[in-house]
């Protein structure tokens, strides 16, 4: 398919008659990629789990300290951003190629409005690459037979999956994607995860009843899991200290004092 087809395939999909997460996100988190219906779901939800904006915000953060970890500590120069949403400050390629300009990252997210974005705002450095896969998470073979013509997968590569296995609402199948992915990725690769949780000690009890009212009124259906559940996307990896955590407490900057939030957030190595 050509970028005009595939960009005429993508419009086809949008549908700004019902709230979609990248964009009740991007609300979240201050942006303005996001209509009216985005923004009232939005709020409701907001009414419901107040910390919802700071699980987006967690969220974000976590990933700018889990790339330059990566990049600066580990050498990695490979990433493939799976799930990525609408673009923000300091994306992933941003973040990786201001240490290392010859990093390599491939998006992947079937969103219309964050596919357009993304051709227009995801650059890179003359050294590296930047490339974009319009694809679903529930289809991981495509995702890396794309992905495979900008990323050496026989090298250390960074796989991240931020608040994208949530979607998936079969466990089981949820559990087979991350396996058929992480197969895919060379000894010294990285997985790196988040996930809304259901533990209480971090207040995942009370997003059930805002979760169960996103489902009815916005796309795609979301769930959250225990913190057993997660870690079994780790199997076979090397958890990096802290473990895994809240995403606000994953490494925070010196002085901060972050909010525990119910979203799980974790780094690992593959050996």
């Amino acid at each position: 398919m050509s970028e005009n087809q595939s960009a005429t395939a993508a419009a086809q999909r949008l549908d700004t008659g019902t709230a979609h997460n990248a964009r009740v996100w991007n609300y979240w988190q201050g942006g303005k990629d996001n209509y009216e219906v985005d923004q009232q779901v939005g709020n409701h939800v907001a009414g419901m789990i107040p910390v919802i904006r700071d699980i987006a915000r967690a969220d974000r953060e976590f990933l700018g300290r889990a790339v330059r970890c990566l990049a600066e500590e580990h050498g990695v120069r490979q990433f493939l951003d799976i799930g990525t949403g609408l673009p923000a400050l300091d994306n992933t390629h941003e973040i990786a190629q201001r240490i290392a300009p010859e990093s390599r990252i491939v998006y992947v997210d079937n969103d219309p409005i964050v596919l357009a974005h993304a051709r227009a705002l995801l650059t890179s450095t003359p050294e590296g690459a930047t490339d974009y896969i319009d694809a679903d998470v529930h289809d991981p073979d495509t995702i890396l037979r794309i992905a495979g013509r900008t990323l050496d997968f026989t090298e250390p590569t960074a796989l991240m999956l931020l608040g994208i296995l949530n979607f998936v609402l079969d466990g089981d199948e949820a559990r087979a994607i991350a396996r058929r992915l992480v197969e895919a990725l060379a000894p010294g690769s990285f997985l790196v995860l988040t996930h809304p949780t259901t533990e209480p000690e971090l207040g995942g009890d009370l997003q059930l009843e805002a979760m169960a009212f996103w489902n009815a009124n916005a796309k795609p259906p979301v769930t959250a899991r225990s913190s057993e559940e997660v870690a079994q996307y780790f199997d076979g990896f090397t958890l990096l200290e802290p473990g895994l955590v809240s995403c606000s407490l994953w490494r925070p900057e010196p002085g901060a004092e972050p909010t525990v939030v119910p979203q799980l957030g974790a780094v690992a190595l593959k050996r």
